[in-house]
């Protein structure tokens, strides 16, 4: 025999879920990411946010962070040809130091100029961890671009 009260939660919660508008499915997708947005000691971490693009086809996640005069955009790009992973050669030259390497199996492109850090890290074809630095050393740019669990980041990506 039929379960009538658990079948009639079971349609209540499939029409609750087909009824979610665009707005909160967009959040729902970008939501996974938020609790890698770590806090990060001595640094001032705003709330995240987040959005994603028409069916989900981009999604980012994103969190500022502040102390004093120092700040820096952590950010998850999903869904988009990847910015780090990109050979391509930039169209315009760009002043400043850049270097490529590989960490703990990524690849990580760095670009330094006045005043800001760019810490890209490709996370697959299609997604990118990002950390743009503003009055931070270069080596304390790396050390809090590693504070982050980027294998994480990339099994959410997937």
């Amino acid at each position: 025999m039929i379960d009538r009260r658990g079948a009639i939660r079971f349609v209540l919660a499939a029409l609750g879920g087909a009824s979610l508008s665009p707005a909160a499915l967009s959040q729902q997708s970008f939501q996974r990411f938020i609790p890698l947005l770590v806090d990060v000691p001595g640094w001032r971490g705003l709330a995240p946010t987040g959005r994603a693009g028409a069916g989900g086809s981009v999604i980012t996640a994103t969190r500022t962070y502040s102390r004093g005069e120092a700040r820096f955009v952590a950010s998850v790009l999903s869904g988009t040809a990847s910015l780090a992973g990109n050979k391509r050669s930039p169209k315009a030259p760009i002043d400043g130091a850049h270097k490529t390497s590989t960490i703990d199996g990524f690849q990580v492109t760095t670009l330094s100029t006045q005043p800001f850090i760019l810490v890209a890290v490709a996370l697959g074809p299609r997604a990118d961890f990002s950390l743009l630095f503003s009055n931070v050393s270069p080596g304390e740019a790396m050390a809090l671009a590693r504070k982050f669990d980027w294998k994480a980041i990339q099994a959410l990506t997937q």
